[in-house]
């Protein structure tokens, strides 16, 4: 089931270390669906040239104190960027809906391996060396865990498919490529 007209907030530039001096530099929003592969969509922009796969969550477990709690939060969104001329190929990036707890990280299991996304805002990263293992991890993976914390102490757990994964990440690299 692909994503349609799908607003997606894209983390802009993003220093060559990914530190942030005074945090995300640009924002955009897409409606422009390219491809959808089972749970991914591909997404394009002309200008800048802008390339990602895409997915929402399956499930969703939101807990506070050990109890099940309701909670209001936007677009959580599991993508893997391909910005040609910031040289960014395969940037993983997740966006959990609401602002994370301050100096946080968030849990990203793929099957048997685990990795920490550091935290700014609402968005959450790996360290540039581990992107690449990342997707190697989901394109041969089932499904994608990431679990985080919010400011007001709420635990969230969300589990995404990974089915269309790498059909997904594959044609938006080709786009950008």
């Amino acid at each position: 089931m692909g994503i349609t007209k799908l607003r997606v907030a894209v983390l802009g530039t993003v220093a060559a270390a990914l530190t942030f001096v005074g945090g995300i530099a640009s924002a955009q929003e897409s409606t422009n669906q390219v491809a959808a592969k089972t749970d991914w969509s591909v997404f394009e922009e002309p200008s800048p040239k802008e390339c990602w796969a895409v997915s929402t969550f399956k499930e969703s477990l939101n807990t506070r104190n050990g109890a099940v709690v309701a909670v209001n939060r936007s677009q959580t969104l599991l993508m893997v960027f391909f910005r040609p001329d910031q040289k960014v190929n395969g940037q993983v990036t997740f966006t959990g809906g609401y602002p994370f707890k301050s100096g946080s990280t968030v849990g990203l299991k793929i099957d048997d391996k685990s990795y920490d996304l550091f935290t700014e805002g609402e968005w959450a990263w790996p360290q540039p060396e581990d992107d690449a293992k990342i997707v190697a991890a989901m394109k041969r993976g089932k499904s994608a865990v990431l679990t985080g914390q919010s400011g007001r102490g709420t635990k969230t757990q969300d589990t995404f498919s990974l089915l269309g994964f790498t059909a997904a990440v594959d044609d938006a690299s080709k786009r950008c490529s």
